[in-house]
């Protein structure tokens, strides 16, 4: 590792260090997957200190307000992040998902209006893709837009599923079918709405957990201005495929060492309790480690600069890598807690953290993408095989 790095990560790590402290440190490890709705407030000003520090949109060009890091600085931050302990990311899908996805294709006045905000931890974003008839098979949307005649902007009726945080997020964007006689990917557009008027319904999902970070969200003529059409009309599927790729980018890195601070517990809680000495439980700690390892690899091998072809494959698989990897941890660790992760463990906090980890991974190979659909896309995408045949309509 360069002097430079060494000396990033070690700047990142102090900076943690003297900030989850005091009144933010309830936050560590908190606001993950399967507890993202915890603190809300103290983390949207935890976004704000993150700002104030100079670490938030780390990765955005110097010219639209980040800090231009490389990928193994962002990679160096993430990664320190995480092993800080450090909350979720209110702000993930503004700085991650929306900000690339304007730097790419917003014009030079959403640039101006929405960049700014979320680079500052202001306004809070959520994702509209995902419908009841359209998880994984994304092009099947029925959301619709049409324009007001009157006013040019665009009246949006339809539903979203599935939706992170829309209870505490202040826009949307949405993927809608501009054209009511387009199917598949033609005839989509990508909209920014703000959640906050007349025609935008939320509906918390409880989960089996107790959580209820995920919402459904119903649109009846809700507005999207004029001006908040990302591309142009019926260019909307090239935008949110954009949007994806972004998605699985550097924060993956960060993702994993989340990963390995959960494999951590559970190791400390099998030596503790007695579980390390069963041979089987061993056994599948050492993969685990070992599966951990390769999904780095994979993650560094896909944000190279000039990823090869071996690089590109892997990266259609690395969501069904990860998603079986987590789900299998989950069940690791209730193993590990034994009967006190069925029904007790209220003196030791990592039992509950166990619970809601197996619970919240038992959907990791469903949200994102199905398992089946991701195999799908290795098969077909990836190794060039016949496409899995499809049933006609009618």
């Amino acid at each position: 590792m360069s002097a430079g790095l060494e000396a990033l990560r070690a700047e990142v790590a102090a900076w943690m260090a003297a900030r989850l402290t005091g009144r933010f440190a309830p936050l560590v490890d908190r606001g993950h997957a399967g507890d993202g709705d915890a603190l809300p407030e103290l983390r949207k000003e935890w976004e704000r200190t993150l700002a104030e520090g100079g670490w938030s949109c780390v990765g955005w060009p110097k010219e639209h307000g980040g800090r231009g890091f490389s990928i193994a600085e962002q990679v160096a931050f993430q990664e320190e992040y995480a092993r800080a302990g450090g909350p979720g990311r209110l702000g993930h899908i503004g700085e991650g998902l929306v900000g690339p996805t304007l730097i790419a294709f917003g014009d030079d006045a959403q640039k101006t209006r929405f960049l700014p905000a979320i680079r500052d931890g202001l306004v809070f974003w959520s994702q509209g893709f995902s419908e009841p008839d359209a998880g994984s098979d994304l092009a099947n949307i029925r959301t619709r837009a049409r324009r007001d005649p009157a006013t040019g902007d665009w009246l949006v009726s339809g539903q979203k599923v599935w939706t992170s945080l829309a209870h505490l997020s202040d826009w949307i964007f949405v993927l809608a079918r501009c054209d009511e006689h387009s199917a598949g990917p033609k005839g989509l557009i990508f909209l920014l709405m703000p959640l906050a008027q007349p025609g935008v319904e939320i509906r918390p999902i409880r989960q089996i957990g107790g959580e209820a970070e995920f919402n459904a969200v119903f649109f009846d003529d809700a507005r999207a201005g004029a001006d908040c059409v990302v591309g142009a009309p019926g260019d909307g599927w090239r935008v949110a495929m954009a949007l994806l790729g972004f998605e699985r980018g550097v924060s993956t890195l960060g993702q994993q060492m989340g990963f390995a601070r959960e494999l951590d517990m559970i190791i400390a809680l099998a030596r503790e309790n007695g579980p390390a000495r069963d041979p089987a439980i061993r056994l599948r700690v050492a993969r685990a480690w070992a599966g951990l390892r390769a999904m780095r690899a994979m993650a560094m091998r896909m944000l190279a600069d000039e990823p090869d072809a071996d690089a590109r494959l892997e990266a259609l698989g690395y969501k069904y890598h990860w998603s079986n990897w987590h789900r299998d941890l989950g069940r690791l660790g209730m193993d590990v807690a034994g009967l006190s992760g069925a029904i007790g463990g209220e003196n030791d906090p990592r039992i509950e953290k166990l619970r809601k980890l197996f619970f919240f991974t038992r959907a990791d190979t469903i949200y994102g993408g199905t398992n089946e659909i991701q195999l799908n896309i290795i098969a077909e995408r990836g190794l060039g095989m016949p496409k899995e045949p499809r049933g006609s309509a009618g």
